[in-house]
């Protein structure tokens, strides 16, 4: 009874969600119009939450976002054990994202069950396309996980990541921007 719940409450919305805007071009307005729909279809979502189209959310149930999101084209998040991902957080596309993962019994995997645990992915942080990050992991705040890279353990906060899997490759520290807005960019190149 509670998994029909969760399929007519969270799954089911979302899935039309995403199918009714898949036709939309991927501009501010239209990711914006499609984070805001899809906030009331997970645990708890946060203000000025953007998402592209072609993302995979299972268990949205378990899901929390925190303010200022974006979730990039063709990201995978499973978010079966908890899923929190803090404010100010971008992923770009492809990342994958599990609470679960399976198990070997009797030298397969094919029936060895799974185990699950909750992932954390910290306030600022940002995960380049095609990152993928393990159950049970926490993503420290301010963090650069770099293209391609695995994260399987947790990670301390400020730091710059990238390999597989993912070691520290120095601190991460604030740098001075050339622009902050599209308009600032048309305008320095006129």
């Amino acid at each position: 009874m509670r998994e029909l719940k969760n399929q007519l409450r969270y799954v089911l919305p979302l899935w039309f969600v995403f199918l009714i805007t898949s036709w939309f071009p991927d501009n501010r307005l239209t990711i914006r119009f499609r984070g805001f729909l899809a906030s009331f279809f997970m645990k708890k979502c946060g203000k000025n939450f953007t998402i592209a189209k072609g993302v995979i959310i299972n268990n949205p149930q378990g899901l929390v976002i925190g303010d200022h999101v974006y979730i990039a084209k063709g990201c995978w998040l499973n978010a079966m054990a908890g899923l929190t991902i803090e404010d100010e957080v971008i992923f770009a596309p492809y990342v994958v994202i599990s609470t679960t993962q399976h198990v070997f019994d009797n030298n397969s995997v094919r029936f060895g069950g799974s185990i699950a645990n909750p992932v954390l992915i910290g306030k600022g942080s940002w995960l380049a396309s095609h990152v993928s990050v393990k159950c049970g992991v926490e993503v420290g705040k301010g963090n650069l996980i770099a293209a391609n890279a695995s994260v399987t353990k947790s990670t301390p906060d400020f730091k710059i990541l990238g390999g597989v899997p993912a070691r520290i490759i120095k601190d991460n520290v604030d740098t001075k921007p050339s622009f902050s807005s599209r308009a600032e960019f048309e305008k320095s190149i006129k």
